[in-house]
Order: structure tokens, then C-alpha cells, then sequence
């Protein structure tokens, strides 16, 4: 199994953690991409430390970054599989920060970009405890047909998804929002009107208040 690691950000107030947020990059990227958005997050969240830990394999589709697993074949079947396959080693990468930070499983917050958001939904809803949100931006919910039967725990969950994504196709996310709803989980979407593949001012701070309205903090 994989043994992850990546850049980090303590808290911002010092002191020992309080919180952990862990950021999942897309594919071709590393952990370097979503770490930027630890600082902007630190100043509501001054106790929480981050980490954006690079995905396991280098990515098959580009000469550079990494990929949490192949989408050469994107079959949603082959997809689950790859995800699966990866699944592991991100579940142990948490109980290992959690426990080197000395905090509950209910500290933890998700939040996934594209690839990373497949992972963060998958892993975030088959956690032992809940984490305290899961934050998915651009991606999709990979083996819905499973989620019944294998969900653990029903986070807050945000979904963000520009309407103008030639990626991921807007379309996943609200088939994401349909299928968790009907597990139960409570989700809150955004549709960025023109936004394509990426992350917009708007949805960054969505995720900052999310954040905050989870560990229960006055957004500053």
C-alpha cells in the first residue's frame, strides 16, 4: 500500500491543531495545486491544520503530476475499480494524521477537486465517524449503485460545479446531489454560471463557510 504524503500549513493561530482538512488534487496535479487554498481558509480556521497529500502513482495521461488512478479507460466500471484500488491507502493516510495530531475522527474534514472530489465522497461516506463536511468541487460520485449498502456515516456535504465545464460535466454533480439525497447524506450544491473546470472566488468561499458552519466557527 501506498504511503502518502504532501505539503502542509499548521495552524495559523499556533499551538496544536484543532481541526485537520485534507485537500485531494485532480489528476496531472500534485498536492502543491490545493494547498493554496489552505491560507485563505486559515483565516476563519486559525486551529486547523491542512495537508494536500500527493496522490499515489504518477499520472499516465501527462509527462508530469499524479493521478489517484487511471482514467485512461473511463467506463464507469473500470473507474470503480481503479477508485477502489486506491481507496486504502487514502483511508490509512487519515487514521495516521488523525492520530499524529491527537484528534477524533469527527476533526476531519474532506475536501476534493475533480479526481480528488471522487475520492473525498467515496472515502469521506465509508469513514467509521462522520467527518465533519466533505467538500466536492468539479467531480462526481463514482459507484452510486454501492452507496446504499456500503455508507457508514452522512456528513454535511457541498457540492461546487461550474456550469461551463467541459471536464467533468456539470451533469455529475447534480446526479451526485440526487443519489446522496436519497441516502440521506444533506448536501447543498452551487452552479457557477461560466465557470469551467476549476475553482471560482465564489466557490472558494462557500467552502470557507462550510468549513466554519461544521467545527461550529464565526467566519472572520
Amino acid at each position: 500500500m501506498a504511503t502518502l504524503d504532501g505539503p502542509r500549513l499548521g495552524p495559523r493561530a499556533g499551538g496544536a491543531a484543532q481541526q485537520l482538512v485534507v485537500l485531494l488534487h485532480g489528476l496531472g496535479a500534485d498536492g502543491q495545486d490545493l494547498i493554496s487554498l489552505a491560507p485563505e481558509w486559515a483565516e476563519s480556521l486559525p486551529h486547523a491544520a491542512f495537508i494536500a497529500p500527493d496522490a499515489p502513482t504518477p499520472c499516465d495521461m501527462a509527462p508530469w503530476g499524479r493521478q489517484w488512478f487511471s482514467l485512461q479507460d473511463r467506463n464507469p466500471a473500470r473507474m470503480e475499480v481503479g477508485l477502489r484500488a486506491a481507496a486504502p491507502a487514502l483511508q490509512s493516510f487519515l487514521d495516521a494524521e488523525l492520530a499524529r495530531l491527537g484528534l477524533p475522527g469527527s476533526a476531519l474534514a474532506l475536501a476534493g477537486f475533480s479526481q480528488g472530489c471522487m475520492m473525498a465522497l467515496f472515502c469521506g461516506l465509508r469513514r467509521a465517524t462522520a467527518p465533519a463536511a466533505i467538500l466536492g468541487y468539479s467531480g462526481a460520485l463514482l459507484a452510486p449503485a454501492s452507496l446504499a449498502a456500503e455508507i457508514t456515516c452522512r456528513p454535511p456535504v457541498l457540492l461546487v460545479h461550474g456550469d461551463a465545464d467541459d471536464v467533468v460535466p456539470v451533469a455529475a454533480t447534480r446526479s451526485a446531489a440526487t443519489a446522496l439525497l436519497a441516502a440521506g447524506v444533506p448536501v447543498e450544491t452551487l452552479y457557477r454560471p461560466g465557470l469551467a473546470h476549476g475553482i471560482d472566488a465564489a466557490g472558494i468561499a462557500a467552502g470557507k463557510a462550510a468549513l466554519c458552519s461544521a467545527f461550529g466557527v464565526t467566519p472572520e
